[in-house]
């Protein structure tokens, strides 16, 4: 699992996939992936949810 966290408001969630909205302020693509296994790219996520 990883946390996520939106760059616009700040929201975190943890989830194995990268989300698609923040449930917060609504906003599309702004989650990166936050903390030490955080990698270069974070624009990840599983196969099984793009």
């Amino acid at each position: 699992m990883a946390v996520w966290k939106c760059d616009k408001c700040g929201f975190t969630k943890e989830s194995r996939c990268k989300p698609r909205k923040c449930p917060e302020c609504g906003e599309s693509g702004t989650f990166v992936k936050e903390g030490a296994e955080a990698k270069a790219s974070s624009k990840g996520g599983c196969k099984k949810c793009k």
